[in-house]
């Protein structure tokens, strides 16, 4: 590998011309979207369609504002014509709850229920008398001698037992077991409580189950809990009669109440161990006469909906409605509503379309001004079509988030999160542009909903004070706590102000601030939305920078373990820059960050720069031109490192710039040293950096933080006229040069960045105490430190070995 090579300087692999082709298509294309005029068009026209599209449906309501409880604001209103009058949602409401009330479910007689129960009771009997009789004859074999047949009979009885398919407990057939043998042993009637019977199990039973079923399915019995029925009363439809007859709940019975009624009955027949097992047959075989039938009931019940008027009464023509200052009552409401109503259902279609073009021209006048804002003053946003889509996105995500909610009954536009827009763009653009959107935004929502004079004010107080708190977004708890918070407070003191103006009642005001309430907390979602705009778009916001900031990270720990002295001088440059931006209302921390990562190209050949080397000089042995190819080769080398480790295009701008397109004077000068005798073979441009040159402020400053870092370094005993001489020297020799010729630095900016610089500088290298030793005082006096300042400056030495160099800067640090 050749010395070239291995500091990525040697010549450039030669790529086909295919992909060559490739490359400039892509770039081409990037080039296309961003700036292309069509696309830009087309993106305007759509932001229109959006808006225009979100007007309401054209109405005839009452210019005038009105509200529940508010006194009325414009002259006395007569009827133009008579109309009906329309029942307000509550009234509407109440009488369809009024309707399914008194609407009674509706129920099938079945009319086999009966013959179906003695059928199934049959079925239990039958099944029932050989378990009995198998009983009977094992009782009876083992009295006797023969242990062998009483064991047969037991296995037979507990056989015939298992088979029964007698859903029973088993302390029922305990009690059917005994009571059996003791009627077959004694010979007693213990089927009632008179003993009328030995097979008290048989008929007798059966019959008294039979007649209490028979009066119980006269009476009803339906397939639903009872307390599931809304009405009192339920209709019984007859099918095979054709009859139909309502009946009242308290006549019939559900299957717990049958089941409740029949023990009853029985309880007065029958001894205890007797009636639980004639309940369990009983719960058996009960089967609901009546079956519900949620079709037909359904069906009548939409019928008696459907029979509901929407109106109540009618005005005539010419009668008074309200009169100027009366208050809006609930009635006086309805009538209004009922109004503009009837209004809306008599306007002809051109009365229609003028009102929709009325709104479309208002709203064509509120968005020129918006964008000639941006055509003049953020003309970097216009040009750039990303940065215009984004713009108009978020515009029109909350214009449509109106419209939807204007069309929702008892939903307050207060709810609209309006503030979430300016915010975003202030936080990834400036609080101008946020401002601007803000009120744009509160104009055209306004506008399409009824023209709210009071939403449009409270919106633009309320945002304003909002975003206003996010100008120098630092912390999250400004998204979570302070902004939210801000923005509530605002809202509220214009509602209430308008409240108290307009005499509203409570219940408005307490209404509109719940809505303001949940319209803070939307604003939570700002956080997620500004991170989704930034991977979407690539935009850089504050948020990012602070992330990038932090020196644990591992590009920056990197750099701290592989180039020590580099990111020492990283975190010194992005003091000084830092603070000249703030002076002159820069981003300063977009400079911070900035000069963090602008020498990380140093990593590659760390030894090759001063500030990292310890004992031994690796320029020594290469001659002026190659030290300056290596040197110039960590710009490139920082650019490469800062794509791959996907850092923002901001910050490689500043990568790029830092040097801009500078001399690396030592080296050149070096060169001139070496060959006096033929000037001409050394080519200045041999020793240039690349460039570009700073385009904005901060880049701008950049430059200046890093060269005066490096050349304060290389000074031999600084005071506080050595570094304002140093300072003035080298931002007048940048500006000499044209290197700040294409930033908006004005000369007002650069005396601010020269003050500043020099403050810090003289706090960094100011003349330090030197504690007593060996028990003398070596505290220097002031006249002493004066007598120091005072004397004349040594000359600078050469740069050779350890030494560091010349103010002159070898390789501009």
């Amino acid at each position: 590998m050749s010395f070239l090579e291995k500091f990525g300087l040697g010549p450039k692999k030669r790529t086909s011309a295919p992909v060559i082709g490739e490359k400039k298509k892509k770039q081409e294309e990037a080039s296309s979207f961003r700036n292309n005029i069509y696309i830009r068009v087309f993106i305007i026209l759509g932001f229109l369609a959006v808006l225009f599209l979100s007007i309401p449906q054209p109405t005839a309501e009452e210019k005038v504002g009105y509200n529940i409880g508010e006194p009325w604001k414009g002259d006395d209103l007569t009827a133009p014509f008579t109309f009906a009058i329309q029942k307000s949602d509550e009234e509407i409401a109440q009488q369809k709850e009024a309707i399914r009330q008194s609407t009674p479910p509706i129920f099938h007689r079945e009319p086999d229920v009966a013959v179906t129960i003695e059928n199934k009771l049959d079925a239990v009997f039958e099944q029932m008398q050989p378990v009995l009789a198998a009983y009977g004859q094992w009782q009876q074999n083992s009295n006797g001698d023969n242990a062998s047949s009483s064991s047969r009979d037991s296995l037979n009885f507990v056989q015939k037992k298992n088979n029964a398919e007698l859903n029973i407990s088993d302390d029922a057939w305990n009690a059917l077991l005994r009571n059996y043998q003791l009627t077959e042993v004694l010979g007693q009637r213990a089927d009632t409580k008179t003993a009328p019977s030995t097979r008290f199990i048989g008929p007798n039973l059966k019959t008294n189950l039979i007649n209490i079923l028979t009066d119980i399915l006269q009476d009803g019995v339906i397939n639903r809990p009872k307390d599931e029925l809304e009405n009192s009363e339920i209709t019984v439809r007859d099918l095979q009669h054709r009859t139909e007859q309502t009946f009242n709940t308290a006549n019939i019975r559900d299957i717990p109440q049958a089941s409740q009624y029949a023990r009853y009955r029985l309880s007065q027949l029958y001894y205890e161990d007797i009636l639980e097992p004639a309940v369990e047959f009983f719960n058996q075989v009960i089967t609901p006469n009546l079956v519900y039938s949620a079709e037909k009931t359904q069906a009548q019940l939409n019928e008696a909906l459907a029979g509901i008027s929407s109106t109540k009464g009618a005005v005539a023509q010419g009668q008074v409605i309200i009169r100027k200052g009366d208050l809006v009552t609930q009635e006086k409401y309805n009538v209004l509503q009922s109004l503009a109503e009837a209004r809306t259902q008599k306007m002809s279609s051109t009365e229609r379309w003028l009102q929709y073009a009325g709104d479309a021209i208002a709203i064509l006048a509120i968005v020129v001004i918006f964008f000639f804002y941006l055509y003049l003053y953020r003309r970097h946003i216009f040009m750039n079509n990303a940065m215009l889509l984004l713009v108009l996105l978020t515009l029109s995500t909350i214009c449509v988030a109106s419209s939807l909610v204007y069309q929702l009954n008892n939903i307050s536009l207060f709810i609209i999160p309006v503030a979430v827009a300016p915010i975003i763009l202030t936080i990834i653009f400036d609080s101008r542009v946020g401002i601007l959107s803000t009120v744009t935004l509160a104009l055209l929502i306004g506008l399409i909903n009824s023209n709210d004079f009071e939403f449009v004010t409270a919106t633009i107080v309320g945002c304003c004070l909002g975003l206003f708190s996010v100008r120098d977004i630092k912390k999250r708890s400004q998204f979570f706590f302070t902004t939210p918070g801000i923005v509530f407070l605002s809202y509220a003191v214009v509602i209430i102000g308008f409240s108290m103006s307009t005499l509203q009642g409570w219940n408005t005001l307490l209404n509109d601030l719940l809505f303001v309430g949940i319209n803070a907390i939307f604003i939570l979602f700002t956080y997620p939305l500004i991170l989704l705009f930034e991977k979407t778009f690539k935009v850089t916001t504050d948020l990012t920078l602070i992330e990038l900031s932090d020196t644990n990270l591992p590009l920056l720990k990197d750099l701290m373990n592989k180039a020590p002295g580099t990111f020492h001088h990283s975190l010194q440059v992005a003091n000084l820059a830092e603070a000249a931006a703030g002076a002159i209302r820069a981003n300063g921390l977009l400079c911070r960050v900035a000069a963090l990562y602008h020498d990380i190209g140093k990593m590659e050949n760390p030894e090759y720069f001063a500030e990292n080397q310890v004992a031994v000089n690796p320029h020594d042995k290469l001659k002026p031109r190659m030290s300056a190819l290596v040197i110039k080769a960590h710009v490139s080398n920082g650019e490469k490192m800062a794509r791959e480790q996907k850092l923002p295009e901001l910050i490689i701008d500043f990568i790029k710039t830092h040097h801009g397109t500078s001399v690396i004077k030592y080296f050149y000068e070096k060169a001139k040293e070496q060959i006096d005798n033929d000037k001409d073979e050394i080519q200045k441009e041999d020793y240039k950096y690349d460039g570009p040159v700073p385009s904005t402020k901060e880049t701008g400053i950049l430059m200046l933080a890093d060269g005066v870092e490096a050349a304060s370094r290389a000074m031999k005993e600084p005071n506080y006229q050595k570094l304002e001489n140093l300072i003035d020297k080298m931002i007048d020799d940048r500006v000499s040069e044209g290197q700040l010729s294409k930033t908006p630095l004005t000369f007002q900016d650069l005396s601010v960045i020269k003050d500043t610089f020099l403050n810090i500088l003289v706090g960094i290298y100011h003349s330090r105490v030197e504690y007593p030793e060996d028990g003398e005082d070596k505290v220097k006096t002031e006249k002493e430190q004066k007598k120091e300042t005072d004397s004349p400056p040594k000359k600078e030495q050469e740069w050779e070995g350890r030494a560091q160099p010349p103010v002159s800067d070898y390789y501009n640090s």
